[in-house]
């Protein structure tokens, strides 16, 4: 199957069946672009005919412009290529020095430098949320929602009650982080009355009724798949849908009505989902709360909204979470930072975030509102987008036990293959020095979670149907479901037509796709603005972790930041190491061994924001390795600042889940 590119359908997108390619043209792969002659075969339907392939992409960098007389520089930003591109294009793109742009890199040389041309200007380097803008253009989102999306939101009209039922005199709440504006879901929970002696729950998951606002094949709707879902940084977030929708009338805000679509959950004592159903209704929430609001509330045994609520709440967490454990989900309890800015947009600070059972509680409902989701379209015979996590590879497997070997972790073949097993590993370094690294191990050791209308069950979480229906606003996965939902069960309008019902496969892949963008563009932009930190801590010293061992050197991480940085191996004490990767160690000449989970000291030397590169220097050159990474050194303080030139004129104000 092939697709059309840059053009915007009115309808749905044709299905488009593609024949052999002539002789003279390269048969095309999974993402060739190619020109071709387009055949009828019927209602929205075409056959492809290959002509040429299509002329390959323009490629381009982000860099800095550096003027000068002969037109001037780019400095490419990327951290493996530093090579300057000299302009010898006019640009109607203007630039100051210092500047960053994307450049189209050309073909042709002069003076032995490969020649651009400005196409965009980012801004200046210092300039707030310039680390955030160079993650959104190296992973091409798309960040401005053209004037018809935008004005086919602004012309949506708050919701009526017409045929939903109405639970607006239910007090549901939402429980978000305190940064949050686009709020898809509310909860409440109350005794299961129906059976009164057996101290079951009644859960009621609202979620945001966007099928209502954002219809197939519409503007609104091509947008949002082209997005995929929305994109969380620092300083922004790039939406998914319009401000309009996505912090307006879909956001579940308190006191105002909202339509959503409510799932009615029945949770057994013991946390078993006994029945549910699916409603479209008209909500108003109760509250907005965070995370932090409802557990200190919770831990001084008082309730801001209604007697009992919190208590209700709690008590239908505490009974999924039994099932949680009895079913052996995979536990895997990672630290989180997050990055703090300042109000000029430089980095503050990198601090921790606190796991609390409050987060816990709303992941449990969230789970148990999308099983209930996958189940019954299941039951209606409609197509489902399943969240699939499949099992570890045998290779990842066979990795695995390699680098807990280094740890004194013995595994025999074939014993790990069930979330519960790889618990087992975890509860044995529970406490100790290991605990972190054996489950970044465990971690890595896992397959990506895709989304795909072939249900092969959900292995972290151990369940074996699985879907997202929770956050619409965010993920277009979810208002699949939601429209799957609305044909199936023949709730209104915006249900799910023929056209997109045939495409689920492909739509699995593209939102795959884009999710995995998303996640790339975070981790850059964190990375950057780690880097940006530590540019303000050049010559400090810190306690860290070894985390990788390559060949090329050493990644460590600040214990109490998490900020990482490399030690490249030509700064390693004693001569050029050797590199062993069955082990994963480095050893130097003089004897030194160097493996996971080593506990070091190191100094920063360079960092950084632009560039995301962070170098480190090894303090404690007396370092023998330990074959027992729990045999740890004291916390090392942060040394006195020494002033560094050379970073001195570089020195900027910069600042999804299962």
């Amino acid at each position: 199957k092939v697709r059309p590119v840059d053009i915007e359908p009115q309808g749905p997108v044709p299905a488009i069946d593609v024949l052999p390619a002539p002789r003279s043209m390269p048969a095309p792969g999974e993402g060739d672009r190619f020109l071709a002659r387009l055949l009828p075969r019927g209602k929205n339907h075409y056959t492809a005919k290959p002509l040429r392939p299509a002329e390959s992409e323009i490629k381009t960098t982000i860099g800095q412009f550096r003027d000068g007389s002969d037109g001037g520089r780019v400095v490419p930003l990327e951290r493996r290529r530093r090579d300057e591109m000299v302009l010898t294009l006019k640009s109607d793109v203007g630039a100051n020095d210092g500047d960053l742009v994307i450049a189209e890199v050309l073909s042709t040389r002069r003076q032995g430098l490969l020649q651009a041309r400005i196409v965009d200007n980012i801004g200046a380097a210092d300039a707030p949320g310039a680390i955030s803008r160079i993650a959104i253009h190296r992973a091409d989102i798309p960040e401005h929602f053209p004037d018809a999306v935008n004005n086919a939101a602004d012309a949506v009209q708050p919701p009526t009650l017409g045929n939903r039922v109405d639970i607006r005199e239910l007090p549901l709440v939402t429980i978000d982080g305190p940064d949050a504006r686009d709020f898809d879901d509310a909860v409440f929970a109350e005794p299961d009355t129906t059976r009164s002696t057996d101290g079951g729950w009644h859960l009621v998951v609202a979620i945001a009724d966007v099928a209502a606002y954002v219809r197939p094949g519409s503007a609104l709707d091509r947008e949002a798949l082209k997005r995929g879902n929305s994109v969380y940084f620092p300083d922004r977030v790039v939406p998914m849908l319009p401000e309009a929708l996505s912090n307006g009338l879909c956001s579940l805000r308190p006191n105002e009505d909202r339509a959503c679509i409510a799932a009615d959950l029945w949770i057994g004592p013991g946390g078993d989902l006994r029945s549910f159903s699916f409603q479209r209704a008209l909500m108003r929430s109760a509250a907005r709360l965070t995370y932090e609001e409802v557990q200190a509330a919770r831990n001084a045994g008082t309730d801001p909204v209604m007697p009992g609520l919190f208590d209700h709440l709690y008590g239908a967490f505490e009974a999924l979470a039994a099932t949680r454990r009895s079913r052996g989900a995979l536990d895997l309890e990672l630290p989180e930072r997050r990055v703090v800015l300042a109000g000029d947009g430089t980095v503050k600070d990198i601090v921790p975030v606190q796991r609390l059972d409050s987060h816990r509680l709303i992941e449990e409902f969230m789970i148990t509102a999308n099983v209930a989701a996958a189940r019954r379209l299941q039951k209606r015979g409609q197509p489902v987008m399943f969240r699939v996590h499949d099992e570890p590879s045998l290779e990842k497997l066979t990795d695995l036990r390699e680098a807990l070997a280094g740890f004194g972790i013995k595994i025999a073949k074939g014993s790990v293959n069930r979330p519960r097993d790889f618990n087992s590993i975890l509860a044995s370094v529970r406490g100790t020095a290991q605990e972190i690294m054996v489950s970044e191990l465990i971690l890595r050791s896992q397959m990506q979670a895709v989304y795909s209308p072939k249900n092969l069950g959900h292995f972290g979480l151990g369940l074996r149907d699985y879907a997202h229906f929770t956050s619409p606003i965010r993920r277009y996965a979810d208002l699949l479901v939601h429209r799957a939902l609305i044909r199936g069960d023949r709730l209104g309008a915006g249900g799910l037509d023929d056209d997109q019902a045939k495409q689920f496969e492909e739509l699995g892949k593209h939102i795959s796709k884009t999710e995995r963008r998303a996640v790339i563009a975070e981790r850059d932009a964190n990375d950057r603005y780690t880097a940006a930190f530590l540019a303000m801590h050049i010559g400090d010293s810190f306690a860290g972790t070894v985390r990788g061992v390559t060949r090329a050197g050493l990644f460590i991480a600040i214990d109490d930041k998490g900020a990482e940085g490399f030690v490249p191996a030509s700064k390693l004490p004693g001569g050029r190491p050797r590199f062993d990767s069955r082990s994963q160690t480095i050893e130097s000449p003089g004897g030194r061994t160097y493996r996971l989970g080593d506990p070091v000291e190191v100094r920063v030397s360079e960092a950084d924001g632009l560039s995301g590169s962070s170098i480190f220097d090894l303090m404690d050159s007396g370092h023998s390795g330990s074959s027992n990474p729990a045999s740890r050194s004291k916390k090392i303080k942060s040394g006195r600042k020494r002033p560094d030139k050379r970073n001195a004129r570089r020195k900027n104000k910069l600042k999804r889940q299962h």
